[in-house]
């Protein structure tokens, strides 16, 4: 005769064991894999960095090989002293030509992520990033939250709206480079970009420079971009700055002094 006890005890076990396993398959359905989850945590908001020792790279938001997934990029894994040198340009009050000239003397070419406004208002000066060899990537047309923007239509629209301009002003297509206004993004966003066929651009090197009334001075300037520089970092400057303007022959000679090379960012993924 079978034991009651021992049939009470087997059937809470066996109840415990098929909550056990429903619970694991719920679990396993709802929660993303590790890189996933880290990225989808990670890649909502502002882009942001950590420096835990100067002359590394810096820890980002997420890793090289999270945001490589959909084609981003903040910095290129290697030992090798290169650097990539990129400017956001919002609008133009008489530092980007000199900025330019600095640039020619030293035959570096950098990429300029340009908005709406300083195509219409600077279009030469667009004509002459072109001209002398720099690329010109989409900062968006109108400048806004991109991580608020959910839907392929918008995101498209304000992409599409500077690639028509720029086309018309050039004549010549733009290179599909993308850089979030302020670093704002979302993984939605990165994904959209991608499915457009861009590449988007953080940075691992930047510094507070663009408030007009409050210029870095020239050794606050160097403290960052001299201290922080790391092999394949990817510098963001703003072409807003007179301390750039000021300091931009200078530095390019003291990152070469340093053994640093310049690449340009169709470079950093090795396909070129």
């Amino acid at each position: 005769m079978i034991n009651k006890t021992f049939v009470k005890n087997f059937l809470k076990i066996t109840l415990l064991f098929a909550a056990a396993f429903l619970a694991g398959r719920f679990i396993a359905q709802r929660v993303p894999s590790r890189q996933a989850a880290a990225i989808q945590t990670s890649a909502e908001g502002n882009w942001g960095l950590s420096f835990p020792e100067e002359g590394k790279p810096p820890i980002g938001n997420a890793t090289m090989d999270e945001l490589k997934q959909y084609d981003a990029y903040y910095a290129e894994d290697t030992e090798e002293k290169v650097l990539y040198l990129t400017f956001d340009a919002g609008y133009e009050n008489g530092n980007t030509a000199p900025i330019l000239d600095a640039l020619k003397k030293h035959n570096v070419h950098a990429t300029f992520f340009v908005v709406g406004n300083f195509i219409s208002t600077s279009p030469d000066l667009v004509k002459r990033m072109v001209a002398e060899g720099h690329t010109v990537g989409n900062h968006t047309y109108h400048h806004p939250d991109m991580s608020k923007i959910s839907s392929m239509d918008a995101f498209s629209k304000e992409m599409g709206e500077l690639e028509t301009l720029y086309e018309q002003t050039t004549g010549e297509p733009i290179t599909k480079f993308y850089r979030p206004p302020q670093g704002k993004y979302s993984v939605n966003n990165l994904q959209m970009a991608k499915e457009l066929g861009y590449k988007t651009f953080f940075w691992s090197l930047a510094y507070v420079d663009w408030y007009q009334d409050n210029q870095p001075t020239k050794e606050e300037a160097y403290k960052k971009l001299l201290g922080r520089i790391h092999p394949g970092a990817i510098v963001l400057l703003h072409s807003t700055s007179k301390t750039n303007a000021d300091i931009m022959d200078e530095l390019l000679t003291k990152w070469e002094e340093m053994g640093y090379t310049f690449k340009t960012l169709d470079q950093i993924d090795g396909s070129s």
